[in-house]
């Protein structure tokens, strides 16, 4: 009877375990099914870890940090080791003077001789240490110049994702405002059918009244469709600008802050990679200058020389050492004035670097300031629209009641109708011309990143 009752309670365990277990299954499920609502901040920073384009710009960082090193593993001991074999079918000749082999010939008559054995083999480990070589320290320069340059390309590549998935985030966020009046446009044209149909089945107006307001609802039906699909393309692109797949199921936040923001001006990427650029001109200038100087280095060499004979009776294999230490200088004399020339194209080019600082520069003084005023105009716009929004609001309301108590027609529903739908248009376009001031005055001022 115990048995049974221990038996009867793990069944029951077994069975509030399952029911739990399918409690957090379905949980995790809905969960999974619902889609989290991401902040621009959020989008950024999912970017900055998984965005292709910046992954591949972080590879060219560490391409140029290696580039670097290589440049300075220059100026380390080379060391090789060198082998060489002969064998001579025929020994090489030399002209001895005649009275090498009898003191009383006459002067300038000589004899062939062969000198050496058929097998010649040598070994040697050969150092060379540049003590000093201006190619070399203007490489070293240059590559650190160069390896700054890409860590600002990575910025700058930084900066255009950033632009990107703002606009792309702007973008979603003035379509969903789009859907929210459309959706509301459809409410009062329901409204506004389902009313006429009660006055056409009273025979109190026409039927081709009927059939606009019908014709009306399809196309806003129609429209919401349309933007609707848009939003989708977008946030399919935004999710490819994130670096995440587009089965990822996210929303995106319908406030729209119009706060203006004062930012503070900083040197952008673009005029630090100018200057930038301008002092890789520099450091290459200096290097051809500097060609002109002596290298010296040093070097030395150890190794064994072995000559062999392998005929009868003598044959052998002997080795002998040699080895030295040197000191070598080279130092160009004329090279056909390329080095001149060359120099004076590097002017040339720092002078244009030089104006291209002071154009750009120039021009984003001009572009801030436009942006500026821009942005001050639109969000004047946005508050101004806004109310005329209401009053369009009250407008058709007010008129759709007329209407309804036979004070007013049908055509001024419709143009009370057209009023309110432009100005929601008009909201709307204020908004994406603000948004794209103040992005735009983000980038100018080098605070789209921050």
């Amino acid at each position: 009877m115990k048995d049974k009752k221990n038996l009867n309670v793990e069944l029951v365990n077994i069975h509030t375990l399952k029911w739990l277990l399918s409690f957090v299954m379905v949980m995790v499920i809905t969960f999974q099914g619902q889609a989290q609502t991401w902040s621009l901040e959020q989008c950024i920073d999912t970017a900055q870890i998984h965005n292709k384009s910046l992954q591949i710009g972080r590879n060219n960082i560490t391409i140029g940090e290696q580039k670097q090193k290589e440049a300075t593993a220059n100026l380390f001991p080379k060391v090789n080791v060198v082998g060489d074999y002969k064998y001579f079918t025929d020994l090489p000749y030399q002209l001895m003077p005649m009275s090498t082999f009898n003191p009383t010939a006459p002067e300038g008559q000589f004899r062939e001789a062969q000198f050496g054995v058929p097998h010649n083999m040598s070994a040697a480990i050969q150092v060379a240490l540049p003590l000093y070589n201006p190619q070399i320290y203007g490489g070293i320069r240059t590559t650190k110049i160069a390896a700054e340059i890409t860590v600002l390309q990575y910025k700058k590549t930084e900066e255009q994702v950033f632009f990107e998935i703002s606009n792309l985030y702007y973008n979603i966020q003035i379509l969903q405002h789009q859907l929210a009046f459309v959706d509301s446009n459809i409410v009062n044209t329901a409204k506004l059918l389902e009313n006429l149909q009660l006055l056409h089945q009273q025979l109190m107006i026409k039927g081709t009244d009927v059939k606009k307001v019908e014709l009306q609802l399809e196309q806003l039906k129609t429209q919401k469709d349309i933007i609707a699909n848009n939003a989708e393309q977008v946030l399919n692109a935004l999710k490819l600008s994130m670096g995440k797949p587009s089965t990822l199921n996210i929303q995106i936040e319908t406030d729209i802050q119009f706060n203006i923001n004062e930012y503070t001006n900083s040197t952008t990427v673009d005029l630090q990679l100018i200057n930038s650029q301008k002092s890789l001109l520099n450091s290459e200038l200096k290097t051809l200058k500097n060609s002109r100087l002596p290298s010296v280095s040093l070097y030395g060499s150890y190794g064994q020389t072995g000559f062999g004979y392998d005929k009868k009776p003598n044959d052998f294999l002997k080795f002998f050492p040699s080895s030295f230490v040197g000191l070598q200088l080279s130092y160009p004399l004329f090279n056909g004035t390329v080095t001149y020339r060359k120099i004076n194209q590097k002017k040339i080019e720092i002078q244009n670097s030089q104006l291209q600082i002071s154009l750009a520069t120039d021009q984003n003084n001009m572009l801030i300031e436009n942006a500026n005023r821009r942005r001050a105009v639109t969000q004047k716009t946005i508050a101004n629209t806004l109310s005329q929004i209401d009053l369009a609001r009250t407008v058709y309301e007010q008129t759709s009641l007329q209407q309804k108590e036979g004070t007013a027609n049908l055509t001024d529903v419709l143009l009370a109708d057209n009023t309110l739908r432009e100005a929601q248009q008009n909201y709307l376009s204020a908004i994406v011309e603000y948004l794209k001031a103040d992005l735009e005055l983000k980038k100018l001022t080098g605070n789209i990143n921050k």
